[in-house]
């Protein structure tokens, strides 16, 4: 194993986005804590390092139970809920934003299902400390996944750099991120997010560490087949445009096919009979490119309404709760504090000031 090179210890930030895991969270908050809690003992993390959880508008009790384990562990444990449904990309986006308003060095980004291994925090922290910006954490196996599971994940993975959006292969949302590069991720304003895209993009030095999938303990996939897919398309259409130039591509075959198609009709006219099978050949050919246009249609429109989207610029989110009110963030009290003594010394010497022209008037005056 290695060893960490610089004396500072880090303050980290476990952040894990949550939507109706009631099922879950009695099981594995009590994991979480002991490892946060391990890894504070071993003087790996320092004592300010917390556990965030972040509610994406849930609709059982987990809020509640989030609130019951920060209020019962106040030192450890922060909670957040997002005012609605916002989906997992933004409920990660505001852990990360919070967690270095909270004073954090680095944050880490898990599922709280823990099918992610827990156990590789210590080298994800190592490798931190030894000037890795980003750690991605890549299953080495799936052994514990339903076949179906397993193929569709894999064929996430294939979709996505086939149609050239760029991603690690077998890295979901499990990573380490240094203040730094969670600052850089910041600087992308755009609202459709893919936040793996996005911080490869970033170009930081990055480690990787290895890990065997684990079995859910609880609940139910809050990814299945449709939700993957869909997941895919967004990653595609916000990093890439292939998808343009593959309709592109397509339309220049039409028009290849359309031109000899065109040919072929005037040669049948001449040289065979018009019957009923040339009628439907010319049918059919008809609606399989209006079928292909309708499709390129819809591709440039699905990227025109991501341009609309952007140009509104709307909030990506707002935060209904917190726990954290009165938690004290060191870096903004310490930007209080600068602004505060700033104004006493401006005004102390704006005192000074206005007693040297009293002193000058009231000399003034007697002297008259």
């Amino acid at each position: 194993m290695q060893t960490a090179v610089y004396k500072k210890i880090p303050t980290l930030f476990i952040i894990s986005p949550v939507y109706n895991e009631e099922e879950v969270l009695p099981i594995n908050v009590p994991i979480f804590l002991a490892k946060l809690k391990q890894l504070k003992q071993n003087n790996l993390i320092s004592k300010e390092s917390k556990f965030l959880m972040v509610d994406d508008g849930s609709k059982d009790k987990s809020w509640q139970m989030i609130e019951d384990f920060a209020s019962n562990d106040k030192e450890n444990v922060i909670g957040i809920k997002l005012a609605g449904n916002r989906g997992q990309q933004i409920a990660l986006l505001c852990g990360l934003k919070s967690s270095i308003e909270y004073g954090a060095d680095c944050s880490i980004t898990i599922d709280v299902d823990l099918q992610d291994d827990i156990n590789t925090i210590e080298q994800m922290v190592i490798n931190y400390t030894n000037g890795a910006d980003i750690v991605y954490g890549v299953r080495s196996a799936r052994k514990k996944d339903s076949f179906f599971k397993k193929f569709s994940a894999q064929s996430f993975y294939k979709i996505m750099n086939k149609f050239g959006a760029k991603i690690i292969y077998d890295h979901s949302e499990y990573r380490l991120m240094s203040k730094r590069a969670i600052e850089g991720l910041l600087e992308y304003k755009e609202s459709n997010l893919f936040l793996r895209g996005l911080v490869q993009m970033e170009g930081y030095p990055f480690a990787i560490v290895s890990y065997e999938r684990e079995a859910r303990a609880a609940g139910t996939s809050k990814y299945p087949l449709k939700k993957l897919l869909a997941l895919a398309y967004e990653g595609i259409t916000s990093l890439t445009t292939t998808p343009l130039k593959i309709v592109k591509r397509l339309g220049i075959f039409n028009a290849i096919i359309g031109f000899l198609a065109l040919v072929s009709l005037i040669v049948i006219k001449y040289t065979i009979p018009f019957n009923e099978i040339n009628l439907w050949l010319i049918l059919s050919s008809m609606m399989a490119f209006t079928g292909l246009t309708i499709t390129a249609f819809s591709f440039i429109g699905d990227y025109v309404g991501k341009i609309y989207q952007e140009t509104k610029q709307r909030p990506k989110y707002f935060i209904d709760k917190t726990t954290a009110d009165e938690y004290e963030n060191l870096a903004t009290k310490s930007e209080i504090n600068l602004k505060f003594q700033s104004s006493i010394i401006k005004s102390t010497n704006n005192n000074k000031e206005q007693e040297k022209e009293f002193a000058k008037y009231k000399k003034e005056d007697k002297s008259e």
